[in-house]
């Protein structure tokens, strides 16, 4: 190429453009960066000399709750003593001399004995399970579990009587009572206070 266009010399002109803008942006991205950590950074250090909004509204639900001030465990269920349960052992089973057995034991558990024999015709081999509790409607909440404790898992009924006692059904699954100290322990977990609910 000659002519005005020719080029002389050892250096040739820039095709590129020049790095200003290039430089601003830069700037500007971390301007903004820091001006942002420097936001975060305040914030932070104003939660950990306050404490934090969220630990505050925290404590304020717990202090306004009324359950956390007003509340009390529910009062301890006040159970029958065994001497005062009067229990009538019947035997539903094929097995003979179960009832008595069975009455016998309850008595050295300090259990008051009634009747002693065979089940009625109404239950005679129809009592599945290890037993059946048979008693007025006001058992259920007291003679019932007390009694209850000593053979886990029997059924109970109620039924139109109005004395006290309770009639035990011996059934044909039962092997045995429970130990002494089993009931034992099933008995004082009865009697043990609810733990009041909390609705906050």
């Amino acid at each position: 190429m000659g002519g005005k266009y020719r080029i002389t010399g050892d250096k040739y002109p820039r095709m590129r453009r020049p790095r200003r803008r290039s430089k601003l942006v830069l700037a500007t991205v971390a301007s903004v960066a820091a001006l942002g950590l420097a936001g975060w950074g305040t914030l932070q250090l104003i939660d950990v000399f306050t404490g934090g909004d969220k630990q505050a509204s925290a404590a304020d639900r717990k202090a306004d709750c009324p359950s956390a001030k007003a509340s009390a465990p529910a009062p301890a269920k006040i159970l029958p003593k065994p001497a005062k349960i009067t229990v009538n052992v019947y035997n539903a089973t094929p097995r003979g001399g179960l009832a008595k057995a069975a009455a016998d034991e309850l008595k050295k558990r300090g259990f008051t004995i009634g009747k002693v024999g065979n089940a009625t015709a109404a239950y005679d081999k129809k009592v599945p399970g290890t037993g059946l509790l048979l008693g007025a409607p006001t058992a259920a909440n007291g003679t019932f579990p007390v009694l209850g404790t000593q053979l886990p898992g029997a059924a109970t009924k109620t039924d139109a009587r109005k004395s006290g006692d309770v009639d035990l059904i011996i059934g044909t699954k039962f092997k045995a009572f429970s130990t002494p100290q089993a009931a034992a322990t099933a008995l004082t977990a009865l009697t043990k206070p609810a733990p009041a609910p909390s609705s906050c």
